[in-house]
């Protein structure tokens, strides 16, 4: 079995192939928003404010003008694309903002990053990431919607970017891990069990199905591409495209590089944890990194229970993909993929937790 038609070197060295313990050390991920920059996006965002809702869901970088701020998003777009795959911006005046006020300001610095992608079967441009009182037990439930740690995973998009704007009780911490630094690691230790993680894996779509697709997609792990590594991982939802009678079980083999792939993920010398601030951004580069939330308890009172705002974001200066990622994406032009289209899909912003 090889490891792909291009077969990738034995190692990656590249900026997005570190170690947590150097990212603890080096901070240059962590930057702050400038008061100036603030009052621009303030201004902006009083202004696509006073029109119609609808008009929220299709904002450019027109509508919502950041003279000063979109120079560094786009410097931050850069290396997150192709840097050490991640970002943090800091001090965003969400305490003082309603929530359709903090949903129209992070939508407006996103649009200046990437296009808006569809994050679910309703066309939610703009996602809640809070516990619904679900469980992933239920197979149409997704792992965001509940309290449960959520395992390192990627999400359907190149960029995911959340605002936090409550925090939880106790627990509920972001940790990233280099997917690259992975497939270097197991290269080091375990070589004969990437070939399985190059292979086509089933991944079940949790009930949200494309027309003509099937109800998961089967797309490699690992995928290397005009001399790019890119991942694409969830491992609850490999476990549970197995219900499908067309899906075969595991292999012993395949189940074996799993659990190595999420013993790495999960060792504390690769990864590393940041706990997100109200007015906090981070961006995320899911095709160079896994992210993770950790399980959590929250407040008994509504108003102070943990709430983030999410957005999936398809920049044009992206990476090209294989085009089997086409299963996920649906389509894997720059700019214009990633996202969960179904049939009747309409995109729209949904400003309350739905």
């Amino acid at each position: 079995m090889t490891l792909s038609p291009d077969t990738p070197p034995p190692e990656i060295h590249d900026a997005s192939a570190w170690y947590g313990p150097a990212m603890l050390q080096d901070t240059r991920w962590l930057q702050h928003f400038t008061a100036a920059e603030i009052a621009e996006v303030e201004q902006a965002t009083h202004r696509v404010a006073a029109g119609p809702d609808t008009a929220v869901a299709q904002l450019t970088p027109t509508a919502f003008p950041l003279p000063t701020l979109a120079p560094r998003l786009h410097a931050l777009r850069d290396e997150v694309l192709n840097g050490r795959g991640f970002a943090l911006l800091r001090g965003l005046p969400v305490q003082r903002w309603s929530l359709r006020e903090a949903a129209i300001a992070f939508l407006g610095i996103g649009c200046h990053i990437g296009s808006a992608r569809s994050q679910n079967a309703k066309g939610h441009i703009l996602g809640h990431v809070k516990d619904m009182g679900l469980s992933s037990d239920d197979p149409n439930v997704r792992i965001y919607q509940t309290h449960e740690r959520q395992t390192f995973h990627t999400d359907s998009a190149d960029i995911v970017g959340l605002l936090c704007l409550q925090v939880a009780k106790t627990g509920g911490h972001s940790a990233l891990v280099s997917s690259v630094t992975i497939f270097n690691e197991m290269r080091k230790r375990r070589p004969d069990l990437l070939p399985h993680l190059f292979a086509p894996i089933e991944t079940d779509r949790r009930g949200e199905v494309p027309v003509g697709e099937k109800p998961y997609f089967t797309i490699p792990t690992y995928n290397w591409h005009e001399g790019h590594l890119s991942a694409i991982y969830q491992r609850q939802y490999i476990e549970s495209a197995r219900r499908f009678a067309d899906v075969a079980p595991l292999t012993p083999a395949q189940v074996e590089a799993f659990d190595l792939f999420d013993a790495l993920s999960n060792d504390p010398a690769l990864n590393f944890h940041m706990v997100l601030e109200p007015g906090d951004v981070q961006l995320v580069h899911n095709h160079t990194l896994l992210h993770d939330r950790t399980a959590f308890e929250d407040w008994s009172e509504p108003a102070k229970r943990r709430h983030l705002l999410r957005l999936w974001l398809a920049p044009k200066q992206a990476r090209p993909l294989p085009p089997v990622f086409a299963q996920r994406y649906g389509s894997v032009t720059p700019g214009d993929r990633g996202g969960i289209i179904v049939p009747g899909t309409q995109l729209t912003v949904p400003f309350e937790a739905v």
